[in-house]
């Protein structure tokens, strides 16, 4: 498989689920197979660096390479063929959707999300 697109409808504004989604210190609350993430600048813009460690102990580097808030988020593992993009629709005041597409350009996806990420997401904002 060379790609992966999921959708999700949270019952939360959408500037919360952008806001949560992108905040690199949230990411291992709801990604369990990230243990840190970091970004080397805030706000959060095209060319930010996003930095994630796994429960392996492996690092990666993703950049982002568009970026529009309360829209769309991609970003690219650098030295890689591997990206990602959220995109975020607002239903009505209180609710939104939440589309995660992940592709590579070339080979075979290696360990695409699943809908229990996504879930896991969404019972996080919903609780809160």
């Amino acid at each position: 498989m060379k790609d992966c697109k999921l959708t999700i409808k949270i019952n939360r504004p959408v500037s919360d689920v952008f806001e949560f989604t992108t905040d690199p210190n949230k990411t291992p609350e709801w990604v369990s197979s990230i243990v840190h993430e970091e970004v080397n600048e805030t706000p959060v813009k095209v060319g930010t660096i996003y930095k994630n460690q796994n429960k392996e102990g492996v690092l990666s580097e993703y950049e982002v390479t568009e970026f529009e808030k309360d829209k769309v988020f991609v970003f690219s593992q650098k030295n890689s063929t591997y990206h990602v993009k959220y995109t975020f629709t607002k239903i009505d005041d209180n609710t939104c959707e939440l589309e995660y597409y992940e592709w590579v350009d070339e080979g075979v996806l290696d360990g695409p999300f699943t809908m229990d990420i996504l879930e896991k997401l969404k019972n996080l904002l919903e609780s809160k």
